[in-house]
């Protein structure tokens, strides 16, 4: 498909910079295929929601994976920016690089210093290669001990259209994590996720809607531009992901049911999708997906979805054309922007229910 298709105006002040606070008090758009949208909040939810139902969550923590440091080679200096998106090994990390074309393998580099300051407790790395998919470095350290030095010297990489405008601060590592975030390895959150409150987890749990939780780690590509003039062209980029086997159980469980399945967040319907049969029963999965849906993909496990508002022209609003009509959600984000919502990472929700597909 014609990504212009998948365009559409949003004025830049439109892109919150903060969350709402607290995060439940975040507007909440519902958004039922044929029929008018309906202007609610997050903390509205268990309301929407019946008993027996599921909700979906992505457990994934972020890690602070924008590193600043500097590479020296025959006594020249060159700072680099380095984002990682991707582990390979206890030791080993996929990076994009800001200034990559002044790497080359062998390289030595010190994160956590800049040109301008040497700062104590520096982070090395050795440049092991590079080509489209980015940079691979080797840290001196590694499995746990390597964790806890990108803490110390890494930040959070905050979405370019929010860093572009301000600079990430040490309120940004409890705003842009979940409350329910356990599994480190993200490099972006599962931003439908903070929305919730422990107070609105209980009482989703007291309406008799049973919580679930997977773990896919999102990598940086979800920042990326699509910059391809067709769907066919765009290539996404892998991220790591797993659905246990009692989860799969529990699911199928609900599903047998009569319950729905709500994802929260289109990290957790990509995942669920992705372990999903084609008669829609899900399967245990851990592995990498580059599951990309576009309008015509053909949903199997996953009924209803909580999700923020993406972007023009990103891969996905096209997911979101896909799961509620491509009509029903130029729409809706027609409604949301004459309305005053606001879009992305930090921004409102909207509950989506899949239109009907003959």
């Amino acid at each position: 498909m014609r990504v212009d298709l998948f365009d559409f105006d949003l004025p830049p002040e439109r892109i919150a910079l903060r969350p709402a606070s607290p995060r439940d008090a975040a507007r909440m758009l519902v958004v039922r295929p044929g029929e008018a949208v309906a202007d609610r909040t997050a903390r509205d939810l268990p309301d929407l929601m019946q008993p027996g139902d599921a909700l979906v969550f992505n457990d994934t923590r972020v890690i602070p994976a924008q590193l600043d440091g500097i590479r020296e080679r025959d006594g020249q200096v060159a700072g680099i920016s380095a984002t990682l998106h991707r582990r390979l090994a206890d030791n080993r990390w996929l990076a994009f690089v800001k200034g990559a074309k002044r790497l080359k393998a062998g390289d030595r580099v010190r994160f956590g210093e800049t040109p301008e300051a040497c700062l104590l407790g520096a982070l090395h790395a050795e440049v092991v290669s590079k080509d489209d998919d980015g940079v691979v470095f080797d840290f001196e350290f590694s499995g746990p001990h390597l964790d806890e030095a990108i803490g110390r010297v890494g930040h959070v990489p905050l979405p370019p259209y929010i860093a572009s405008r301000r600079a990430e601060d040490a309120q940004d590592r409890t705003d842009y994590q979940t409350v329910y975030a356990r599994d480190e390895g993200s490099v972006a959150a599962p931003t439908a996720g903070l929305h919730f409150t422990p107070e609105l987890l209980e009482r989703l749990k007291a309406r008799g809607i049973s919580l679930h939780f997977l773990t896919l780690h999102v990598g940086a590509g979800t920042f990326l531009p699509v910059k391809a003039d067709d769907t066919d062209d765009h290539r996404m980029h892998p991220e790591w992901g797993l659905v246990s086997a009692d989860m799969a159980k529990a699911l199928n469980g609900v599903r047998s049911r009569g319950g729905r399945i709500v994802a929260v967040g289109t990290t957790s319907l990509r995942l669920l999708e992705s372990a999903a049969s084609e008669d829609g029963a899900i399967r245990p999965f851990a592995g990498e997906t580059r599951i990309f849906i576009t309008p015509g993909y053909r949903f199997r496990a996953v009924d209803a979805l909580m999700t923020n508002f993406h972007l023009p022209r990103s891969t996905l609003f096209m997911l979101v054309s896909a799961f509620a009509g491509m009509e029903t959600m130029r729409a809706a984000y027609g409604h949301a922007l004459a309305a005053g919502y606001r879009f992305y990472s930090y921004g409102d929700a909207s509950l989506l229910f899949r239109e009907a597909v003959p």
